[in-house]
């Protein structure tokens, strides 16, 4: 093995992927302490727009596609993504070569006066940048007013001081990874909020041919979070959709049975259909496919067409 090879790690620029990105080096670097991991920022499409709420800037990629650039030209050899922003078809020569240990899936609330979401006033403003949430909470609380927010998670947490909102709803597991939990005002159950896909881990993509690295982050695999997560992905790519819909899903393994539940709503949250299936964990594909097929034949695609 050649001393100190250097594999570059490529990594959007904001505090939390790069936190993400760093988990990924170090755990690399224990486990070949021959090899010098590098991350590398990698600007995306998402991060350059930033002026408008996510869904009208497009949906494919928009916090991945110059990343996966990177990887095809080879410069870099690794990418750490957060597993909810890869769309479920990745670029030709790509794999995902890990899916992390889940983080807690949930979202939560960080309210300005420390109210939880029951609490909250008649017509409170809750900041948000994303329509799954938005529509899950218009479904629980018709009578809010969400306002879209974007900006990375540090910046989105600044904006409840300077903007007028009674709180914001985001994820829980970058709350946790930038150490900002005495923040969390409260964690939101799955009853009100189901979680976008893959919500929770990250993923870890390279060039299928590059079989050096492919062993490596081999290592940094979690099976059922894997699992669950595929079946997640599974279910999405069958409702035809994007990381900027309102569709929700959570897979959990339960004595080694996988069950599924999933979600698609109208944006005013006035349409909803929801439903869970359950079997075999090595069944994750079929679970995926059979539950995206339950709700189209109740009719999600035409909630989908109309957003």
């Amino acid at each position: 093995m050649i001393r100190n090879k250097e594999i570059v790690i490529a990594s959007r620029g904001s505090e939390l992927a790069l936190v993400q990105a760093e988990w990924v080096r170090v755990r690399l670097e224990k486990f070949y302490p021959d090899f010098k991991f590098i991350v590398k920022k990698v600007k995306t499409t998402g991060d350059m727009i930033t002026g408008v709420p996510l869904p009208k800037i497009g949906d494919k990629g928009l916090f991945t596609k110059e990343i996966e650039e990177s990887l095809l030209s080879k410069e870099s050899r690794i990418a750490v993504h957060s597993m909810k922003d890869i769309p479920t078809e990745i670029p030709s020569g790509l794999i995902i070569g890990a899916i992390t240990k889940r983080e807690d899936p949930h979202d939560v609330l960080i309210s300005k006066e420390g109210l939880k979401l029951d609490e909250l006033p008649q017509g409170a403003i809750l900041g948000t940048s994303s329509l799954r949430r938005s529509a899950q909470l218009f479904a629980y609380r018709p009578d809010l007013n969400i306002k879209s927010i974007r900006g990375n998670l540090t910046t989105r947490v600044a904006k409840l001081d300077k903007e007028d909102l009674n709180g914001i709803i985001v994820a829980m597991a970058g709350i946790r990874r930038l150490g900002l939990e005495d923040k969390i005002t409260e964690i939101i159950p799955f009853e009100i909020l189901l979680p976008a896909v893959g919500q929770g881990a990250l993923g870890v993509e390279v060039r299928e041919d590059d079989r050096e690295v492919v062993e490596m982050v081999r290592n940094l695999d979690d099976e059922t979070s894997r699992l669950t997560i595929e079946a997640e992905r599974v279910f999405l790519k069958g409702l035809g959709g994007g990381c900027q819909v309102p569709i929700g899903a959570m897979g959990e393994i339960i004595e080694g049975r996988l069950r599924l539940e999933g979600i698609v709503l109208s944006l005013n949250g006035k349409k909803v259909l929801k439903s869970s299936i359950t079997g075999d964990k090595k069944d994750y594909k079929k679970i995926g496919q059979t539950l995206a097929s339950e709700l189209l034949s109740k009719g999600a695609d035409k909630i989908l067409n109309g957003v």
